[in-house]
């Protein structure tokens, strides 16, 4: 009984569960031939390319072991970059050289590794030993990214990411995950990062979790995580948006960098992304993405779709901070959400 309570008290609020994400939404919005877009990064990179989409440089791609002896001349006229596997989850199988040493290459955590070491890692990588479904898989060679400055006392050695999720083209929720000395320097939650809610409005951070608490300070700089200001947040919601056009998907999680160089960044885009942004945002997704629904119903009737800048606006004017709790009891209202 207490868990049935507990479910419907959820449910009641708004929160979103694996079922109904599954259901109404993955299923419902992603077709499974267009998987491939967003499940291989070197296809999501090359497809940003070609719309002219910000996205880390692409250095080179390694398809098979002899493929390695192009190595050399890919990372010639680069002392750092990002070696990662083209179908990798969660931040595994990536190795980040911040540098050179002596012939050997140190990665951003200090570590010294050889050519023979990165060979073996490439090698195990092309195996599919970090694949989605163990297959074999392609090497990707990457611009490092250099966070913003303004992450300097809230993120612990790697890159902080920011998540929107996007139910066709309108952002719904966003979170900026920070690196931990328990993450290991990345910014993925289940290896002990912290997701830190975001105001959809303005890009202002909101209180943060970690390891399913939550948080107001950074658990290794100790330094508040909330209230602080992302530059450039009207950048990172165009490209969100744009994301719809690009892979044809209708509910994903995009994944953007701020480089201190080059602004924000497109990193990767995912088709099933996770739900623990909720806990970040102390709001459930369910009246958001309803909310959305509502609006297309209501833009179909009038004939008519909405460009990435408008359904931005429409995000940032109805999904700002303290408007979750208003869903929309029909088409005419949706815009009260």
């Amino acid at each position: 009984m207490f868990f049935w309570k507990t479910w419907k008290a959820l449910a009641d609020n708004g929160v979103m569960g694996i079922n109904r994400r599954n259901a109404d939404y993955v299923l419902k919005y992603n077709k499974r031939h267009l998987y491939p877009v967003v499940d291989d990064k070197i296809l999501t990179k090359e497809r940003a390319i070609a719309a002219g989409i910000h996205v880390p440089e692409m250095y080179g791609i390694i398809e098979t072991e002899k493929d390695f002896d192009t190595f050399d001349s890919i990372v010639a006229n680069h002392n750092d970059f990002v070696i990662k596997p083209a179908q990798g989850a969660g931040g595994d199988g990536i190795i980040v050289i911040a540098d050179r040493f002596e012939g050997m290459f140190k990665t951003v955590s200090g570590k010294i590794i050889s050519r023979d070491e990165i060979g073996h890692h490439i090698s195990s990588i092309l195996s599919g030993l970090y694949s989605l479904g163990g297959h074999r898989d392609r090497v990707l060679i990457e611009y490092r990214v250099s966070p913003d400055q303004i992450f300097k006392s809230i993120s612990y050695e790697g890159v902080p990411d920011i998540r929107i999720i996007c139910l066709m083209g309108y952002p719904v929720m966003a979170m900026l995950r920070l690196p931990t000395r328990q993450s290991g320097g990345k910014a993925n939650l289940h290896q002990g990062a912290i997701g830190v809610g975001v105001d959809l409005g303005c890009g202002m951070t909101l209180k943060g979790t970690w390891l399913n608490k939550i948080i107001s300070k950074h658990p290794d700089t100790t330094n508040p995580v909330d209230g602080v200001q992302l530059p450039d947040w009207d950048g990172f919601m165009r490209l969100a948006a744009s994301c719809y056009e690009l892979s044809g998907l209708g509910y994903i999680g995009v994944d953007l960098v701020l480089d201190q160089d080059q602004g924000p960044l497109i990193l990767e885009l995912n088709a099933r992304p996770g739900l623990n942004i909720q806990i970040a945002n102390d709001a459930g997704l369910t009246a958001r993405c309803h909310a959305v629904e509502h609006h297309l119903a209501r833009l179909k009737k009038e004939g008519r779709t909405e460009n990435a800048e408008e359904r931005v606006a429409f995000s940032q004017k109805h999904f700002a901070k303290n408007l979750d709790r208003t869903p929309p009891a029909d088409n005419s209202t949706a815009e009260s959400a």
